[in-house]
């Protein structure tokens, strides 16, 4: 079974929330959020897996960036779904940074899923990304250049990384892999 310490962190209202996920899921919702996402977590949580998902653990009316800075914080695995529309969404590229940021401050573990996509569009930004990244740099000022830069970098370093490949296979058949590697990580990380 999963780890079951937890941490305790302060919402903005001065409530006190105890939290700690074994796995963050980053995802952009309009590719895999009522399929290959949602099966993935539905199975990450029967197994005792405390994952977050942004619109199941977001609290209502906080701050959703602090909210899920937070949440990167205290996870120890990531998991990255890069799908079509990834690079599209600030949102998820903003996270990226900051996944990669904490697994190369913390040595945390960072599975890319490569959701019908190929990693080497990924990492060389070609593609739905080179399309997504060639989107936000349209008007872009000095800052938003920078930051686009970042996630350039982001994105070819979780491309890097080994994971696995949703193509033409059962979808369950990768999920199985992945709850396989969690658990193997979990239950090494607890010893």
């Amino acid at each position: 079974m999963a780890s079951s310490s937890t941490h305790t962190i302060t919402a903005s209202s001065s409530t006190t929330i105890s939290r700690n996920y074994d796995v963050f899921l980053s995802f952009t919702g309009c590719d895999t959020r009522k399929n290959f996402t949602d099966h993935l977590y539905t199975t990450l949580t029967a197994y005792g897996i405390r994952t977050f998902r942004d619109d199941e653990e977001l609290e209502k009316g906080g701050d959703i960036a602090s909210d899920l800075s937070r949440a990167m914080e205290e996870s120890t695995i990531f998991l990255i779904v890069f799908s079509k529309n990834y690079a599209y969404s600030r949102w998820c590229l903003n996270e990226l940074v900051k996944i990669i940021e904490v697994m190369n401050q913390k040595e945390r573990l960072v599975l890319p899923i490569f959701y019908h996509v190929d990693p080497s569009d990924v990492r060389n930004q070609r593609g739905s990304f080179g399309e997504a990244l060639a989107y936000h740099k349209r008007g872009a000022n000095q800052e938003k250049k920078e930051m686009i830069q970042k996630w350039r970098t982001a994105l070819k370093e979780g491309a890097n990384l080994s994971g696995c490949h949703v193509d033409n296979q059962y979808e369950t058949e990768v999920v199985k892999e992945i709850i396989d590697i969690i658990m193997r990580r979990l239950n090494n990380h607890n010893l």
